[in-house]
C-alpha cells in the first residue's frame, strides 16, 4: 500500500550516521543523497530522511513507529547493536515476541530525533 515514508529530522549528518549503521545489517543503504535529504532502501528508496525546520516532536506514547523487514534474526541483533553506537537508543532488546506470533523476532530502537524503529524477522531459525 505505501510507496515510501518521509520523516523530518534536525540534522541529516547525524541521521545518516545512525541510519547507515542501523539499516546496513538489514540489507538497506542510502540510495539517494542531496543536501538535506537522504533516501534509504534496498532497490528503491522507501524511507526519506529530510532536514526539516520543525520535525515532529518525539512522543513515545503516540504509538507511532516504523517496522523494517529483516532477512534473519541475526540481522535483527546487528540492527539493535549498531543503533546505540551511532546516536540511537535501545527501546527493546532482540527476542521473540510470542504475543505477536510464534516466530515474531524483533528489536526496537529510537533514532537521534526520537522516531521509534522496529526490525522484524518472521522466519523460524
Amino acid at each position: 500500500m505505501l510507496d515510501h515514508v518521509s520523516i523530518g529530522v534536525r540534522d541529516t549528518d547525524a541521521s545518516k550516521r545512525f541510519y547507515d549503521a542501523a539499516l546496513q545489517p538489514l540489507g538497506y543503504s542510502c540510495l539517494s543523497q542531496s543536501p538535506g535529504s537522504l533516501g534509504y532502501g534496498a532497490e528503491a528508496v522507501e524511507l526519506w530522511v529530510n532536514e526539516a525546520a520543525r520535525p515532529v516532536p518525539a512522543d513515545t506514547s503516540s504509538g507511532l513507529h516504523f517496522c523494517v523487514a529483516a532477512p534473519t534474526r541475526a540481522s535483527v541483533d546487528a540492527f539493535h547493536a549498531a543503533a546505540p553506537r551511532k546516536g540511537g537508543k535501545d527501546n527493546g532488546r532482540p527476542g521473540l515476541r510470542a504475543a505477536y506470533g510464534d516466530n515474531y523476532y524483533a528489536a526496537f530502537v529510537i533514532d537521534p530525533d526520537g522516531y521509534r524503529l522496529e526490525a522484524y524477522c518472521g522466519k523460524a531459525e
